[in-house]
């Protein structure tokens, strides 16, 4: 079965992309990272207003009710453009976690305001995960066990991506309880690790171009260094990976409806992760010592793909649940 993208979904990544390069994204990212969110939520605004945020959002809370597919065309534009803010947790792990809740009264309080963009939710599935952006975010939200409720942020937490500002979070009033509340909070993680693995893929796509340029304007004994064969092999590598991993992905939102979401999911996870960690070191390669300094976008790109790819789950905890998946006899339920 050969999969591709329909001309719409094709047109409205460009049309996100044009945003993302119209708002100078280097810029608004080392901002963000600074504290400062102004252009962050300006550009999120905007894509909110191309409908991104409110693809994973049904039309009963004024969102767009889309494909899964859509929002992982969505996602990978984001992480080609590496854009600050809790995107993730807004378009895709919030509205998951509150329209499988029973109660549907807190989607009916924030998806609308999600899809909109008229506000940013941030969320952690355990007291005991960081929390994204909570500084810059209107929701903080924070699963406990079998309890959803609102979160009291703590400390700051360093993290490897600067534009990652991550919180510690306790528990505070108790918006939804009940069983649904688990199984809510287990199809919100599979859509953040998706999410995530479309970022992944996107930011690889970003620094595979960039390093591309790069090669051709650079020379090095009269002639650019994208001529010599090494360089080559090493760019067509990282071509070869990232090519690889599309299709897992495109398989994953697929059927991100079934009883192979979680295998699927995981699968994805893995190749573009690995896939994205691989041209990032590839990239840094290619561009030297420049590449190493902070001065450098590239830099931006792959702290991101770095810090992305321990996010919603390890390499070995998406492995296992790969491995258990195989595991299990012909038929049985999933």
């Amino acid at each position: 079965m050969r999969f591709a993208l329909s001309p719409e979904q094709r047109d409205f990544a460009d049309s996100l992309r044009k945003m993302s390069d119209a708002a100078g994204t280097p810029s608004v990212i080392r901002d963000w990272s600074g504290g400062t969110s102004r252009g962050g939520k300006t550009l999120i605004r905007q894509l909110a207003g191309a409908g991104a945020l409110g693809l994973a959002v049904s039309e009963e809370y004024e969102g767009m009710g889309a494909e899964t597919i859509d929002l992982v065309v969505a996602c990978q534009e984001f992480g080609r453009a590496a854009v600050p803010g809790p995107v993730v947790e807004t378009a895709a792990v919030l509205p998951a976690l509150l329209q499988a809740l029973d109660d549907t009264e807190p989607a009916r309080r924030w998806l609308p305001g999600f899809a909109e963009g008229t506000a940013l939710g941030t969320v952690s599935l355990s007291p005991q995960t960081p929390v994204l952006d909570a500084d810059s975010a209107d929701v903080a939200l924070v699963v406990d066990g079998d309890r959803l409720c609102t979160a009291r942020v703590g400390d700051h937490i360093t993290s490897v991506d600067a534009a990652r500002r991550l919180y510690s979070v306790t528990p505070d009033e108790v918006v939804a309880q009940g069983d649904s509340v688990r199984t809510a909070a287990e199809t919100a993680f599979d859509a953040g690790a998706l999410a995530t693995a479309a970022q992944l893929l996107g930011a690889g796509k970003s620094m595979l171009d960039t390093s591309v340029a790069y090669v051709i304007q650079r020379h090095q004994f009269g002639q650019p260094i994208g001529r010599y064969q090494a360089v080559k092999h090493h760019l067509a590598d990282a071509k070869i990976g990232l090519d690889m991993a599309e299709p897992l992905l495109h398989r994953a939102a697929l059927s991100f409806g079934t009883a192979d979401r979680a295998r699927d999911v995981s699968a994805a996870k893995i190749a573009c992760a690995d896939a994205a960690y691989r041209t990032a070191r590839i990239a840094l390669q290619v561009h030297g010592a420049i590449g190493y300094t902070a001065e450098c976008d590239l830099s931006l790109w792959i702290t991101k793909a770095t810090a992305l790819r321990s996010a919603w789950g390890t390499a070995d905890f998406h492995r296992a649940r790969v491995a258990a998946a195989l595991r299990e006899p012909a038929g049985a339920d999933a």
